[in-house]
């Protein structure tokens, strides 16, 4: 069965896989969304004596329909490789009474590489089936680790470019240093003077700027995305649940269909969204626990079924999920909505006039699924704390926003179902915020000599991706303002 993808916001035209993937956002403005959600063919007990890239397989296959056995295959072979240090791609480890799913061990040390590995060579697989002659423009707006797991996938990939947007004053030093030093001669790295949302709305702008794409056309350019917007990004995630859950089986943690709870460090609702569809194609998951930071806007939706942007944006020691307007949210609102597109078209249309919308009530049922919880700043700081006195664990700021609000929902809910938190970078990426909470040291103290600390109080190495950025030129420099972004990718593309 050919499974073909529709626009959140017009289900009438559909297309393909690899022309989704392609395309990136549809031309409405809407996000593609599979027509239906496959059930997995394969039974746990067979996916528990497969490799991480079987599994990928077994579950990319049931989406990516119109790629070939070998296509599909050669991509996967390509993504999940030696760029990997551990041999699983995502070690799955028990501490503080819970389990952890490491999605860190990329070449860009954050959960990103899961799909940002791949999605080149989907793209380019794509576009050789779909006979483009365009050179492919990826345009991407980034909380942190989007952009350097995008940059490093695409650098030097021929038949692209890759324009990147981060906002100047709101990642880590160390994913600043990862994006700014990047090798390539396709890379290009922008600072904007504002918020992520501001550079994500930026770059929404350019993609509906149809007049821009005809002009860009005739001069051998056509933009595609490497956000959690496009689809090609969102399948490769699905994988790693799949995963997980048959390693949580052969662990001996988990019976077979025996349920789990999942619970996931939330921005831009991709990730968690990936879980909700795995659940979906039959993963045995009970409860999905969105974890937000003080950016509680998710937290706030699923309370009351409001979903208000206006609100301070509060910079936190969780860059990555520091974002007011989580995009992939629309997808979920599609299907709760019962595939109505204009029903969805309407409340994407009161965020984008008033700043927020309210669903349904029977909408609302329909998110029984879902349970949302935050964490304030000092509770991650205790988080990060208490997981290395008890268990010499040592978790980032994201990962600790999950861990505090799980033991909140617990505290709560006594609910003793077998729970996986998403631990989505790794520690040394905030080395600073890490250290503070567990060996507080002068705060005139370097990044790198709080690196170097950090290795040594806990016993692991050093990733290769943190020495690589020590003594690294700075290669990108350039800083614009929210309104100039378009200006300055058609100054890019001229060049």
């Amino acid at each position: 069965m050919n499974l073909l993808y529709q626009s959140t916001r017009n289900t009438d035209e559909t297309v393909t896989a690899s022309a989704a993937i392609l395309k990136g956002l549809a031309d409405d403005g809407g996000l593609y969304v599979p027509q239906s959600i496959p059930t997995l063919d394969v039974d746990l007990a067979a996916l528990s004596k497969m490799s991480y890239q079987e599994i990928a397989y077994e579950v990319m296959k049931l989406f990516l329909t119109d790629f070939s056995e070998e296509e599909l295959k050669d991509c996967i072979k390509k993504a999940y490789d030696q760029k990997f240090d551990t041999p699983q791609i995502a070690p799955v480890r028990e501490a503080n009474g819970t389990w952890y799913l490491e999605l860190f061990h990329g070449s860009t040390i954050a959960f990103k590489d899961m799909a940002l590995s791949i999605l080149p060579h989907l793209m380019t697989t794509a576009a050789k089936k779909n006979q483009i002659k365009e050179e492919i423009v990826i345009l991407t707006a980034t909380s942190g680790d989007t952009g350097k797991a995008a940059l490093a996938g695409f650098a030097n990939v021929p038949g692209t470019k890759i324009i990147v947007f981060y906002p100047k004053d709101g990642v880590s030093a160390v994913q600043e240093m990862q994006m700014i030093t990047q090798k390539g001669n396709n890379t290009y790295v922008i600072g904007i003077e504002g918020n992520f949302d501001d550079a994500q709305t930026g770059v929404k702008k350019i993609f509906g700027n149809k007049q821009l794409a005809m002009e860009l056309k005739e001069k051998g350019y056509r933009f595609s995305s490497a956000n959690s917007i496009n689809i090609g990004r969102l399948v490769p995630q699905i994988v790693y649940y799949v995963y997980s859950y048959v390693e949580l089986i052969r662990k001996g943690v988990l019976k077979e269909g025996e349920e789990l709870n999942v619970v996931v460090p939330t921005g831009n609702f991709g990730n968690i969204l990936a879980a909700y569809y795995a659940k979906e194609m039959g993963i045995p998951i009970h409860k999905l626990i969105c974890a937000s930071n003080e950016n509680k806007v998710l937290y706030d939706f699923f309370t009351t079924g409001i979903y208000d942007r206006n609100r301070e944006f509060i910079l936190t020691t969780s860059p990555s999920m520091d974002i007011l307007i989580s995009s992939n949210l629309e997808r979920l609102i599609f299907k709760i909505a019962g595939e109505d597109a204009k029903k969805n078209q309407s409340f994407m249309t009161s965020l984008k006039e008033t700043g927020c919308y309210q669903i349904t009530p029977e909408m609302k049922k329909r998110l029984s699924d879902f349970v949302g919880g935050y964490a304030t700043e000092r509770q991650i700081c205790d988080m990060i704390e208490k997981i290395y006195k008890s268990d010499h664990y040592v978790i980032d700021t994201h990962t600790a926003v999950a861990a505090s609000v799980y033991e909140d929902y617990q505290t709560q809910t006594k609910d003793g179902t077998k729970t996986l938190i998403v631990s989505t970078a790794s520690p040394y990426k905030f080395a600073r915020s890490v250290m503070s909470a567990i060996h507080p040291a002068d705060r005139e103290i370097s990044d790198f000599e709080l690196i170097d600390k950090l290795s040594d109080i806990s016993g692991t190495k050093i990733p290769q991706a943190i020495e690589e950025i020590r003594t690294a030129p700075i290669l990108h420099n350039t800083v614009c303002k929210a309104e100039e972004m378009q200006k300055t990718v058609e100054r890019i593309l001229s060049e």
